[in-house]
């Protein structure tokens, strides 16, 4: 009998995990299931690139695996039923409502944006967490005259990256961006120099230690009582996980994200593992891991890792997730590729200008080459699956005996 495995979502995370694991598993041995809404993948780390006006290439799921044995399966998910090892989805084309059972579940449902609970942004501020969003933003934006003030909140990687992506696509816009902080004050000197010297170049407008306490049609309140003028907010303050993991009875945090171990298991339900912004994964120094396309990639390698190791007797993966560097695109023309210690702190150490810009890029289009050859250059297991029922001890055995 097949053991189940069904990968909930197919952003980078979710797209990677199943491909490995059709890579590492025997199709006779493995029924793997992708489950997602949107027939083709969303490179992420471009919605500010999307919404800028730029296009992006097409990556149809069908095309990318075809012929490495994964199912997809066009479907909202609706609800997870741990206990009962059941997931319940919605079909994208006819809304049927189905339920699917799973011997082992990968939980990459991601996260979207985060209104922080300030009034009136989910009702009149653009979002780029997502491709609905970003598209509703291009259109917003191409609409536009001359001069009007376009306002982006957030001063972390998104914030930044957006900000200069419409100044540097729309240089006739008054963009202005608002940070906590100081801008860029997570970098190192000479990162911090450069983004001000782009910024400065592009023309942006920076309010910093500068927080939005309230959103309107056309104008955005500040906690120092100011009232700013907007044609458009743009909202990139932070992401929030999918509310799905926090209905079940699964281990979470106060925010949702699942609690897991080395392995990216869950530490209550073995059978169950969680990737990506929805795991609350621990790293070097003993600090979560950030919600991040640099986190996301190794916990989906380690995931599917473990679980082939489980199911053929294999050696679990035990080389810690830690980070190399923090990539940021200033445009299409500049850069800041940061690099940093193993649990993200900037060193002295900086990439700038059209070098790191070329470098950023050369990152992205890695990330979704890896996503678009799934199971290209890693090598498949060759010993029997374990049995489901079968305890640790017995599938060693049963291993040493095949």
């Amino acid at each position: 009998m097949q053991h189940r495995i069904i990968v909930l979502g197919a952003g980078y995370t979710g797209a990677i995990a199943a491909g490995r694991l059709a890579k590492r598993l025997h199709r006779e041995d493995v029924a793997i299931t992708l489950v997602n809404a949107e027939p083709d993948f969303v490179e992420r780390v471009r919605m500010h690139q999307l919404a800028a006006g730029q296009d992006l290439r097409p990556r149809p799921f069908s095309e990318m695996f075809a012929g490495t044995g994964v199912e997809l399966r066009l479907a909202e998910v609706t609800g997870v039923d741990v206990d009962r090892k059941t997931v319940a989805v919605r079909d994208a084309n006819s809304a049927e409502e189905q339920e699917l059972a799973y011997d082992s579940l990968v939980y990459a449902l991601g996260s979207s944006w985060n209104t922080q609970g300030v009034p009136g942004t989910a009702e009149h501020a653009h979002e780029i967490a997502g491709r609905p969003g970003a598209l509703r933003l291009r259109e917003r934006l191409a609409r536009l005259d001359a001069g009007q003030p376009v306002f982006v909140v957030g001063g972390g990687l998104t914030g930044l990256e957006a900000a200069t992506e419409f100044a540097e696509a729309r240089p006739d816009l008054d963009i202005t961006l608002a940070a906590r902080g100081g801008l860029g004050d997570w970098l190192s000197p000479k990162g911090q120099r450069h983004l001000r010297k782009v910024f400065d170049k592009l023309g942006i407008t920076v309010h910093e230690h500068t927080a939005v306490t309230g959103v309107e049609p056309d104008r955005v309140t500040t906690s120092d009582g100011r009232s700013l003028p907007v044609a458009v907010t743009v909202w990139t303050t932070g992401f929030a996980v999918h509310p799905i993991a926090k209905a079940t009875t699964l281990e979470v945090t106060g925010t949702g994200r699942i609690v897991v171990d080395g392995t990216m298991r869950s530490v209550s339900h073995p059978d169950v593992y969680a990737i990506g912004d929805a795991a609350m994964a621990m790293g070097p120094g003993d600090k979560p891991l950030r919600m991040s396309c640099a986190s996301g990639t190794p916990s989906a390698w380690h995931a599917a890792d473990s679980i082939a190791a489980r199911l053929t007797g294999g050696k679990l993966p035990n080389t810690p997730i830690r980070y190399f560097n923090q990539c940021i695109s200033l445009g299409r023309r500049e850069g800041v590729i940061q690099y940093v210690t193993a649990d993200d702190r900037a060193v002295r150490a900086a990439l700038t200008g059209r070098l790191a810009a070329v470098y950023k890029e050369l990152v992205c289009k890695g990330a979704v080459w890896g996503v678009a050859n799934p199971t290209l250059g890693l090598p498949a297991r060759r010993r029997p699956v374990v049995r489901p029922e079968q305890q640790p001890h017995e599938a060693a055995v049963a291993n040493a005996e095949a």
